[in-house]
């Protein structure tokens, strides 16, 4: 399969309860009001009982919307998830506040994924190749990273099916690695852009892959260019 273009890659209220709250007869009207109340222990225990009983009610509503696929969810649900999801939330703030997406780590980035209901890619990434990914955000090399992206992409479905390429090359690309020979000769051409905008992705991605794996090659490279 190859695809073609780029593909965009991104209130409950908990019960209060309600205690019988007596104030002390001999304190006088302008003491400490604080000092003044005392909370039964037989109110303590609904208290507790009534904001566990809520906590539970939230967690069910959020994960009766993670379970939705993203295209099924209400913008109510997207609303209740950011509000109630910390993590979902601060994720979401910071790849709005830093960048998009590609300010994220892997981790970050699968999170958001799975919560948000969206395309999960990153689950698609071995962790060495996810330990390649929070390199190229922690360096700012967004078109690697990128690349990278579409590599995990052209990989969901697959289930150890072959492509072939229109040189009438075929590889596997769940189980082919992701070296800077097979980005240039294999992954490249699985997805196609007039533009030139994933050439240049994929070029930045092996030229990282170049610098990391073999110095010597990455010269040779600069000095062929």
């Amino acid at each position: 399969m190859i695809t073609q273009g780029i593909g965009n890659t991104v209130a409950a209220y908990i019960s209060a309860g309600r205690s019988s709250l007596g104030r002390q007869a001999s304190t006088p009207p302008s003491a400490d009001i604080a000092g003044s109340i005392h909370i039964s222990d037989a109110a303590r225990a609904a208290l507790s009982g009534e904001t566990s009983a809520g906590d539970a009610a939230v967690q069910r509503r959020i994960d009766e919307i993670k379970a939705k696929p993203g295209i099924h969810r209400t913008q109510e649900d997207g609303d209740y998830l950011y509000a109630h999801d910390k993590r979902f939330a601060e994720i979401r703030d910071k790849s709005r506040d830093y960048g998009g997406p590609e300010s994220l780590t892997a981790d970050e980035l699968d999170y958001l994924q799975k919560a948000g209901g969206f395309v999960n890619t990153m689950a698609e990434l071995s962790a060495d190749e996810k330990v390649l990914y929070d390199e190229l955000v922690a360096q700012g090399n967004t078109e690697a990273a990128a690349a990278l992206n579409l590599i995990a992409m052209s990989r969901i479905g697959m289930g150890g099916q072959q492509i072939t390429l229109p040189n009438g090359r075929v590889f596997d690309p769940t189980t082919t690695e992701i070296t800077a020979d097979n980005v240039r000769n294999l992954f490249r051409y699985l997805h196609v852009d007039e533009t030139g905008r994933t050439d240049r992705m994929f070029e930045a991605l092996a030229s990282y892959l170049d610098r990391r794996d073999d110095p010597a090659t990455a010269a040779r490279n600069r000095a062929d260019a």
